[in-house]
C-alpha cells in the first residue's frame, strides 16, 4: 500500500486507564449511537503469548443479530487507540485503525505527529485485514509481528440495567449474584490488535491507553 497522509478530527472516546475500565458507553447521542464512531468499551489484557499484549476496541453496541449482518465500519473514520508510556496522561503512542473497501488498515504503534483532537495517517500499514462478515469465520490479518481481526462480536460487557434502576430509586440496595445481562444476545463491531509489549516503550513497565474516534476532514 503506497504511503499516504489523512487528517482525521476528534468525535467521541473512551477509556481504560492503568488497565482498569472506567466506564462502558452503549448509548451515546442519536448522531453517533450505532455508528462506527461510537466506542462502547475498550480492554488491553496479556495475549497468549506473554510476550506479547492484545487490545480490544468495542464499537456499535446493542446490535441485533439482524443489525449485526448488515453493520459495518465507515470509511470515512479512524478509530485510533492513544499510548501514555511515562504516566502523564499524554499520548506517546498511537495505534490506528482506517477502514477502506472492507478492509482495515492498521497503522503503527507510531509517535503522533501531533497529540490531542486532531490526527494524521502517514506510513504503510503493520497489518491489514478484511472486516469479518457475520456468521462468518473469523479472518485472522498476521504481518510484522502483528495479529489483528475486524469484525461482529458477542457484546462481552456484562450489565444488569433493571437492578441498576432498582439502586437508583431507592427499591433495591445491590445487584444481584448472578444479575440478568441486559446486553445478552447483542453485539458489537471489534477491534482486536496485538503485537509486542517491546513496542510500547513502557518506562515503568505499565501504559494508560484510552480510545477516540474521528472522522476524516
Amino acid at each position: 500500500m503506497k504511503t499516504k497522509k489523512i487528517l482525521y478530527a476528534f468525535l467521541g472516546l473512551s477509556f481504560l486507564i492503568a488497565g482498569v475500565v472506567l466506564a462502558a458507553d452503549h448509548a451515546d447521542t442519536p448522531a453517533v449511537t450505532g455508528k462506527t464512531t461510537d466506542i462502547t468499551d475498550v480492554y488491553a489484557f496479556q495475549s497468549a503469548n506473554s510476550s506479547n499484549m492484545t487490545f480490544v476496541i468495542n464499537t456499535q453496541g446493542l446490535l441485533s443479530p439482524s443489525a449485526s449482518a448488515a453493520a459495518k465500519f465507515d470509511d470515512n473514520s479512524l478509530i485510533e487507540l492513544n499510548i501514555d508510556n511515562n504516566a502523564d496522561n499524554v499520548e506517546d503512542l498511537v495505534v490506528q485503525c482506517a477502514f477502506k473497501n472492507g478492509m482495515m488498515y492498521v497503522y503503527g504503534p507510531v509517535k503522533p505527529a501531533t497529540t490531542g483532537a486532531r490526527s494524521t495517517i502517514s506510513g504503510t500499514p503493520s497489518v491489514m485485514v478484511a472486516v469479518t462478515n457475520y456468521g462468518q469465520n473469523a479472518i485472522i490479518g498476521s504481518q510484522n509481528n502483528f495479529m489483528a481481526f475486524a469484525g461482529p462480536r458477542d457484546d462481552p460487557f456484562f450489565f444488569d440495567l433493571d437492578q441498576y434502576v432498582k439502586i437508583l430509586n431507592g427499591s433495591a440496595g445491590s445487584f444481584n449474584n448472578p444479575g440478568n445481562d441486559t446486553f445478552k444476545g447483542t453485539n458489537v463491531m471489534s477491534i482486536v490488535v496485538e503485537f509486542p509489549k517491546s513496542l510500547l516503550g513502557a518506562t515503568s513497565g505499565s501504559v494508560n491507553v484510552w480510545a477516540e474516534a474521528k472522522r476524516k476532514i
